[in-house]
């Protein structure tokens, strides 16, 4: 038997997915291929312009928007974002304060505190010796 090493690869939207870009953005090359994971690593550590320049200034998929603005992506669906914006178009929206931008944003820190509340009551749990 030999043993033949396949390249692992995958969908465009998938690679776009971890590099953190809105895969209709990104050049046509790059949308009508596979990526190998040794591409996606090369991308990665050496990102090339186009890379580069999409990450700086969008447009960006909405996870990437969600994280920009402090919210969850439920909560940019429940604000009415469901486009991909620009960095410009998030800093809009940052400077302008929208009363939905703002109760998503006091509903994610809520979130994260409980969130944190509940780990340390396991990380206690699991120092008590006793049953």
């Amino acid at each position: 038997m030999s043993s033949q090493q396949s390249t692992q690869t995958m969908k465009p939207a998938t690679a776009a997915k971890k590099l953190g870009v809105y895969l209709p953005a990104t050049p046509a090359s790059f949308q009508e291929g596979v990526v190998t994971r040794a591409e996606l690593n090369k991308l990665q550590a050496d990102p090339p312009e186009w890379l580069r320049e999409l990450r700086l200034n969008g447009p960006h998929p909405r996870p990437v928007v969600a994280a920009k603005l402090g919210v969850s992506i439920a909560g940019l669906a429940r604000g009415g974002v469901t486009e991909p914006l620009t960095t410009e178009q998030i800093e809009a929206l940052k400077q302008e304060r929208p009363e939905w931008l703002e109760k998503e944003r006091a509903t994610q820190a809520e979130v994260r505190k409980e969130a944190s509340r509940i780990k340390k009551k396991n990380a206690e749990r699991a120092e008590d010796p006793r049953p």
